[in-house]
This record gives C-alpha cells, sequence and structure tokens, in this order.
C-alpha cells in the first residue's frame, strides 16, 4: 500500500527516464492528471493518455529525450511537501527553480499550478514538486 500517491508517481517518471523507457504507465488520480497536464504543456514530456479502465484507470506518458544526446529532457524531479512534513508558500513566497529555468508544481484553492501561475493570480497553496 502506497501512501504517498505523487511520490510514487514521481518516481515512476524518473526511474522509467534514467532507464530510457518511452512510456511509462501509472495508476491515475485527479491530482496526478493535473501534474501531467502541466508536464505537457511545459514541454516536459511528449504527450500522454488517460485510459478509464474499471475503477481507478491509469495514465500512459510518452516521455522525450534529447535528439542527438538521447539524454532525458526530466534532469531531476523530486517532491518537495510529503505527508510528514508539508510545505506551503504564500503568494509572493513562490519558490524559483534553477533561477526561473525549472518548474515548481503547487497546489492551490485554484487547482493544481505551476508557481508563476501561481504567482500571477495571487494566490498560496502546498508545493508539490520541482522539475528541471
Amino acid at each position: 500500500m502506497v501512501t504517498d500517491t505523487i511520490a510514487d508517481y514521481l518516481t515512476r517518471v524518473r526511474n522509467a527516464s534514467s532507464a530510457g523507457h518511452r512510456v511509462v504507465e501509472i495508476p491515475a488520480s485527479n491530482v496526478k492528471k493535473e501534474i501531467t497536464k502541466i508536464l505537457f504543456d511545459q514541454g516536459y514530456i511528449l504527450s500522454y493518455k488517460f485510459e478509464d479502465d474499471k475503477v481507478q484507470g491509469s495514465i500512459k506518458i510518452a516521455l522525450k529525450y534529447d535528439k542527438e544526446t538521447k539524454e532525458p529532457v526530466i534532469k531531476k524531479i523530486q517532491r518537495i511537501s510529503k505527508p510528514g512534513l508539508r510545505k506551503y508558500a504564500n503568494s509572493g513566497d513562490m519558490p524559483r527553480v534553477l533561477n526561473g529555468l525549472g518548474i515548481a508544481i503547487v497546489s492551490t484553492s485554484h487547482g493544481v499550478m505551476t508557481s508563476k501561475q501561481a504567482k500571477k493570480e495571487n494566490v498560496g497553496g502546498e508545493v508539490l514538486c520541482y522539475v528541471y
């Protein structure tokens, strides 16, 4: 039984990209779907597909690699707020990842979004993860 499903999601993506897999399949949830949409919009993954099977469904993610060096586009994907220690940020204190080159994914009252969007909408929330 996995207690932190978002950490499991990030670990599956991290392991698949470091192993050179093209596609990774992950059990679905609404938060994971939103994180997947953000990763696609920011250009970290090639594509994704939500499959609604039976009860839970799944997410299939096509990972993105550099054409010349075959290195994964996602260099690091790291969980910040954990069940044992939640990390929150106000709209003015949103984290900048790699001086603006990476993204921080934040769960707010307006939904899951990047830290830049949260700052623009003047809303704070729980910092889920960093991606760069």
